[in-house]
């Protein structure tokens, strides 16, 4: 039935073509359809078990290389001599394959929940007329052609079409995102492409009445409902890998081919050489398989953001995916609701017209600041009885409260319809306190606001038992039913032009794109049967006008220059007017005064040419709906963009999950879309936004220095594995060395890479390329020269050792397998300790060089002796307790016994030393393929 527009057309014909009456269908009949239709609930839609979501974590190609070192751990256990340490690698490397898989498995858990959110919001339980009598039935038993009656307080089971209302409003902020209840009508309204806050005379599933009464016929229910079509979206949405996820896939695949080459290169050259037996030849291309795993990188990675997760919290952004930290530092675009993100979200009255002069009003927010200027003079409100003739209107035709703010974030909070709250707030600025108000008058009865009439009368009892009807409402409709005005101390009847002169002030008003509202009263001689609106609103003397607005947030304008200076594009995304978006537009700087301004019906004119033409210029979209959403974040990526995307209602939802980085707000987002986001942001601030993306920039930079540390760390150990073996001489450190360095070791310096302090001006220089490698030709470079250096210092040290012990002179000294048995006669030492001694050596120089070469990966653009060393406590702490790791490894008995470690000498120390003292002098900035970085850095460093 979705073919029909029922907002265009009358009541008569939604009943005629639901084939149904005012009066409902028949029990049989609502049978008959429910078979048809199917229940009135949400469905998931393509959804995989949670066993098929844990198996898919092992996947990856970083966790495949660790399961394939478990398997070859657990295979030289047991076919091999190496007294059990194959066994000890595969347990330690199997709890960090299962560490890694059960975080992840839990992160994807959670984002998959939007849709029993979803289903918490609907209905239980519906009023529904049944065989000519109101009956309660479990709401998901609706069926289209239902009539159900609605209430305040109620939520609305499904779509409908109302057929009778009586000051009937509904909030519909869960779709709209607008916190402005909407007026129903059951009259046509004749629209092109109209959103849902534009179909007053509808009601959608899963929406709250806020006031008065009426009643709907069923259009749409399930998954066919407003409210059915997000549910889809969400479900459909699919999460794209983050820019950090495509990086590890990235760097595990190129380390899985260089794993498989170099086995097979030594496995085959061993074989020809034929120096052993088969398994040892085999475990001897283990080793260097081993070597070449960065084992501890995954974990140091989710720890590393794990710690970010919690700095986030303390910059009020919690943090529900874990890779979004990260990614949060490649937005290159940030598409931000306006209510309550961009704006305060409390309404203000700016503008008061009366007496014919106009006052500003300063000010923003809930809060007792505030003073009156006319002309720019200071205004003293008292001295006027005009303006406060037009404030008690606004107090006395209000449904709104104020009470104090207990959290401290400004001085009142509104109970009720914002707008009616802010004439309360302005009216506190001036002195005029509620409570005085009404203590002067009582109000008989209300004469409600809808839609249609755009007004409201609040009849009160004053002073000497005397009748007074106040009215507020549209200035147009307001100002027609008036034919006095009090000016200048008296009410004399209104003339023509002075109601050219209030229409021009109505519209100056407009320009700013202010809500107007205007302010009226009559006495009234008699109590008026039933108080009739005819009757009531007529004759009314006008008093002014009062204009108000959503004002920016204190800190977007620092945050949109922030943004400016970092590459990054904001856009914002409102479902309120294009006048009002553009005003907030041009206030906080997103745009000139007649800047580009796309509607919601405007797309739908659009063919997907069109609007992928115009989505890379276009910074501000007004009248949007939930499907606009969903294209315009679609649009971006398809321009690879990385796009964080901000909601808080349900109709947010769908474009909140397909963005790269979804953001949900804390305090006025709905669970769905919580449960559909990334990020939640507790204060619902812009500027938290872009607080986070440069915590996420400076992760980024960690994480990149510790990949930096620990892959130059593993090209050492490959470098020597490779060259010692191809030159026909003994694995110059074992297995079980070479999982402590890489877990241990260089762990713990990598841990403090991660959360050591950022380089200067990380906001000041453009977000990465979307689709760049964290593996680029600088840091490549960088890698491959500090893991040759590395390689000759341990090569040194390992051929120095066999020298001086083992009597091993390069060149002259004959096969090893003869020499190792003639070693003995040589040296008096037997081979064993000839070897382990070596192999200590290497051990520690390896530990040794990487303490050292750690502080120069602090700073891609800055060698170490142009840092400041002493903010990074953490790293220094890492390196002591390393160090010490170290010495217990080879100075403690039983320990040196499992790691194969004989005690070293202080002439092996210095010559240890010695060897490393270049891993300080390796300059990281001339390495690059480019010096753009260097040029950002310095940059930087000059804005700074």
């Amino acid at each position: 039935m979705s073919e029909h527009e029922w907002h265009s057309n009358d009541v008569e014909y939604a009943i005629k073509h639901l084939d149904t009456t005012m009066d409902g269908i028949s029990s049989s009949e609502a049978q008959t359809r429910l078979e048809t239709h199917g229940y009135n609930e949400l469905i998931a839609i393509g959804r995989i078990s949670p066993l098929r979501m844990f198996l898919r974590q092992f996947t990856d190609p970083m966790v495949i290389i660790l399961l394939v070192a478990i398997v070859i751990s657990v295979f030289a256990s047991m076919f091999g001599d190496d007294g059990g340490h194959g066994l000890i690698d595969a347990i330690v490397i199997s709890a960090i394959v299962v560490f890694n898989s059960v975080f992840g498995f839990v992160q994807e858990y959670k984002s998959e929940q939007a849709l029993e959110a979803l289903k918490e919001m609907a209905a239980p339980r519906a009023l529904v007329m049944r065989d000519g009598l109101w009956i309660e039935i479990d709401s998901k038993e609706l069926v289209p052609g239902d009539v159900v009656a609605l209430e305040s307080g109620a939520r609305v089971p499904a779509d409908g079409r109302v057929v009778y209302a009586v000051g009937f409003g509904v909030d519909e902020a869960v779709l709209t995102g607008e916190s402005m209840a909407v007026r129903k009508i059951d009259d046509p309204i004749h629209l092109h492409n109209p959103i849902i806050a534009d179909m007053t005379n509808m009601v959608f599933s899963g929406t709250t009445i806020v006031s008065g009464k009426g009643r709907a016929v069923v259009t749409a229910t399930g998954m066919n409902t407003e409210f059915g079509k997000i549910a889809e979206m969400v479900q459909e949405s699919e999460k794209d890998m983050t820019p950090l996820q495509y990086d590890l896939e990235d760097l595990g695949k190129k380390l899985g081919i260089i794993v498989i080459i170099l086995v097979v290169i030594v496995f085959a050259a061993e074989i020809l050489r034929n120096v052993g037996g088969l398994m040892e030849e085999l475990l001897t291309a283990i080793a260097l398989a081993v070597s070449a795993i960065p084992e501890g990188l995954p974990a140091v990675v989710t720890i590393t953001l794990a710690i970010g997760v919690q700095r986030m919290v303390q910059r009020n952004a919690i943090v529900r995916r874990l890779p979004s930290v990260e990614t949060l530092g490649s937005t290159t675009v940030i598409a931000s609701d306006k209510t309550g993100t961009i704006t305060k979200n409390e309404m203000t009255v700016t503008n008061f017209f009366s007496n014919g002069m106009t006052i500003d009003v300063t000010g923003v927010g809930y809060n007792k600041e505030g003073q009156f200027f006319q002309e720019d003079k200071e205004f003293d409100v008292h001295q006027d009885p005009h303006v406060i003739k037009l404030i008690e209107i606004g107090q006395l035709c209000s449904n709104a409260l104020l009470q104090k703010d207990l959290s401290g974030a400004g001085d009142w909070t509104i109970v009720g319809d914002p707008t009616e709250g802010s004439l309360l707030v302005v009216a506190e600025k001036a002195g005029v306190p509620y409570d005085q108000t009404w203590n002067t008058y009582t109000e008989i009865t209300e004469i409600s606001f809808d839609s249609a009439r755009k007004r409201m009368t609040s009849i009160c009892k004053g002073p000497e038992e005397s009748l007074t009807a106040f009215s507020k409402g549209a200035p147009e409709v307001l100002l027609s039913l008036c034919s006095r005005i009090y000016e200048n101390g008296t009410v004399r009847p209104l003339e023509e032009n002075e109601r050219e002169s209030i229409l021009e002030a109505v519209a100056s008003f407009a320009a700013k794109a202010l809500r107007i509202l205007a302010f009226a009263y009559r006495d009234l001689d008699h109590e008026i049967p039933d108080w009739e609106p005819e009757e009531v609103e007529k004759d009314l003397v006008f008093v002014g006008l009062q204009g108000m607005i959503d004002p920016p947030r204190d800190e977007v304008l620092e945050a949109m220059a922030t943004c400016a200076k970092a590459g990054i594009r904001p856009i914002m995304i409102t479902g309120d007017h294009e006048l009002t978006a553009r005003a907030i537009a041009h206030e906080v700087g997103l745009i000139e005064r007649d800047g580009q301004v796309i509607t919601g019906a405007m797309i739908d004119d659009m063919t997907d040419e069109e609007f992928n033409a115009i989505v890379d210029t276009c910074s501000v979209y007004a009248r949007v709906a939930p499907e606009h959403k969903l294209r315009i974040v679609e649009a971006l990526k398809g321009h690879n963009q990385v796009v964080a995307m901000t909601g808080d209602g349900v109709n947010d939802a769908p474009a909140v999950k397909a963005a790269d980085v979804g953001i949900a707000m804390g305090i006025r987002g709905a669970d769905v879309t919580k449960e559909a986001s990334d990020v939640i942001l507790v204060d619902d601030n812009f500027a938290t936004i872009v607080s986070a993306v440069e915590k996420g920039r400076e992760i980024y930079s960690n994480i990149r220095k510790f990949v930096r540390f620990l892959l130059a760390a593993n090209f050492d150990e490959v470098f020597l594995i490779f060259t010692i073996i191809m030159i026909g001489l003994p694995l110059p450190i074992t297995a079980i060395q070479i999982l402590w360095l890489n877990l241990a070791t260089d762990g713990f310096p990598a841990l403090a890479l991660g959360v050591d302090p950022p380089e200067t001006g990380v906001m000041n220089r453009p977000p990465r390329k979307p689709g760049k490698k964290m593996m680029d030709r600088g840091m490549m470079s960088f890698i491959l020269v500090a893991g040759f250096v590395a390689f000759l210092a341990s090569a040194t040290a390992f051929f120095w050792s066999l020298t001086v012990y083992g009597g091993w002179i390069p060149g002259l000294t004959g096969p090893v397998v003869n020499w190792a048995t003639d070693v003995s006669s040589v040296t008096g030492l037997t081979w064993d300790y000839v070897l382990t001694h070596a192999r200590t050596t290497v051990f520690a120089s390896v530990v040794f060089f990487e303490l050292l070469f750690v502080w120069n990966c602090r700073d891609e653009y800055h060698p170490v002796w142009k840092t400041h060393i002493t903010g990074s406590k953490a790293l220094m702490i890492a390196v002591m307790f390393s160090f010490v790791l170290t010495l217990v490894t080879i100075y403690v008995p039983f320990v040196a016994v499992l790691f194969q470690c004989v005690p070293l000498n202080p002439l092996d120390w210095v010559v240890i030393i010695l060897a490393c003292i270049p891993a300080l002098l390796i300059p990281p900035h001339i390495l690059f393929g480019h010096h753009k970085e260097e040029k950002l850095a310095a940059a930087a460093e000059t804005i700074t």
